[in-house]
């Protein structure tokens, strides 16, 4: 009966703070003693529970009292101003490229393809099948499974033209994704402070590995149809560079691909200075109107350092990468990728190798380049009715973007906020350029979010380059 008596007076005296303001006086032992019929043991043990829950606070001499709610105690960073210093250069914040954002938005900045473009069954099984191995539960060797290394040797080595001595299973090194290969060849292949040739625009994600790895930068002016050769040449001659960043297929943001004599071009200048050529092609998978051409694939002699991913075509899940390397600069690269991560996981290496041996895969990767295809005429031929003065360079023959000039002048970045606005996300073409934007850029991704709204979006965008 003191238990029930003891409850119903916690509950009483909850409903009664509910409405009292905070640091009301809570009604006397006494008071409630005859308000519940109690006995001054069983008020003084609903007290005490009161007081356990936070809701009052006794004042000896003065009573029990609605505890007021905690002020919260501001937090005082301005410490870490002094230990932290000043920041790197191009190290702060995120990319426009990595934000979330509302379910119902119009989102053309991300990154990746929509969900329904991957091949959700085959990951999904193959991720069920290595989670029963014993992947699951074992270290996986420093350079990868050798199975994996050695299917993106064979991918590499089948287009190797006759004569050449094609890459190696010991020549891949199997990474989590090509961001954090980028940050161990800048490192180990170029250093701190040493000069890196690099297109102008090219993937923000370069940059910041650059800037984390203290790589000084030198723009080389890239369009519809890559840098021109001249160009690298003078820019090596002029700066003593040893290296040169280059997306030779279906670049981003523009989607461009070399040709094959340009990339012939440069193989030979890079020879000629005894550097090093760095050939993302983060995007092999994705050809629409015509297929990758690796550099990489002409080269034996260890000049170029290739990097190959499966994150857009397989499953952002999957951050399985590969970088294929000869020589001594192989050997860095392994010490410094075994220094930071050690070795990536097993499991996710022994799903991406099922996925990329079934039968279809293939089948996958010709209906990706389908749905590509439809979904960048249909974002073309939007922006051409519904934002005429929106001008896109050149179509892309790959990738996953369009690379749009605004009309001379505009203001991007109001533009950009302006769209959001409206539903539209969009990235602004600054964070693409090493150095000052050569116009006024938006990368519009056609390969995230609903083609049914592209005419929606484009009207959008249309509207907001006409009221600025």
């Amino acid at each position: 009966m003191s238990q029930d008596s003891s409850d119903r007076i916690v509950a009483g005296v909850r409903e009664w703070i509910a409405t009292a303001s905070p640091g009301a006086r809570v009604p006397s032992n006494r008071a409630l003693m005859a308000e519940y019929g109690a006995s001054p043991v069983t008020v003084q043990k609903a007290m005490q529970q009161l007081v356990r829950l936070g809701l009052v606070e006794s004042r000896p001499g003065a009573g029990t009292f609605v505890r007021a709610a905690p002020r919260a105690r501001t937090a005082d960073y301005g410490w870490q101003t002094a230990a932290l210093g000043t920041a790197p250069t191009g190290l702060i914040g995120l990319s426009s490229t990595q934000r979330t954002v509302a379910p119902d938005a119009i989102g053309l900045h991300s990154g990746y393809p929509a969900v329904d473009l991957l091949p959700q069954r085959l990951v999904r099984q193959a991720l069920v099948r290595a989670a029963r191995s014993d992947a699951a539960l074992t270290r996986s060797p420093a350079a990868g499974l050798p199975e994996l290394q050695a299917w993106f040797a064979g991918e590499l080595a089948s287009a190797a033209p006759a004569g050449i001595t094609p890459a190696s299973a010991r020549d891949a090194l199997i990474i989590s994704g090509s961001q954090s290969g980028l940050s161990s060849i800048f490192r180990a292949v170029v250093g701190v402070g040493q000069p890196l040739l690099i297109e102008s625009p090219t993937y923000w994600g370069a940059m910041l590995a650059a800037a984390q790895a203290g790589v000084v930068l030198v723009p080389i002016p890239s369009g519809p149809h890559g840098p021109d050769p001249d160009d690298v040449e003078r820019a090596f001659t002029q700066t003593g560079a040893r290296a040169f960043y280059a997306q030779p297929n279906f670049a981003n943001p523009t989607g461009a691909q070399w040709p094959i004599a340009t990339g012939e071009a440069v193989l030979e200048t890079v020879r000629r200075h005894g550097a090093f050529l760095i050939e993302d092609d983060w995007a092999h998978d994705l050809g629409i109107d015509t297929d990758p051409h690796p550099i990489a694939a002409s080269d034996d002699d260890g000049h170029v350092v290739y990097l190959r991913s499966l994150t857009k075509s397989a499953s952002p899940a999957l951050r399985v990468a590969a970088v294929i390397a000869r020589g001594p600069a192989r050997d860095r690269i392994l010490a410094d990728r075994a220094a930071e991560s050690m070795y990536v996981s097993g499991l996710l290496q022994a799903a991406a190798l099922d996925v990329v041996t079934q039968p279809a895969w293939r089948t996958h990767l010709r209906g990706f380049r389908e749905h590509l295809r439809v979904r960048r005429d249909l974002l073309i031929s939007s922006l051409a009715a519904h934002a005429p003065s929106a001008h896109v360079e050149g179509v892309p023959v790959g990738g996953l973007n369009l690379w749009v000039r605004l009309p001379e002048g505009t203001d991007v970045v109001q533009v950009v906020r302006e769209c959001e606005v409206r539903g539209v996300i969009i990235a602004p073409g600054h964070e693409w350029f090493p150095a000052e934007p050569s116009g006024s850029y938006v990368r519009l991704n056609y390969a995230n979010a609903d083609p049914a709204r592209f005419t929606e979006a484009a009207g959008i965008l249309g509207a907001v380059l006409d009221g600025v």
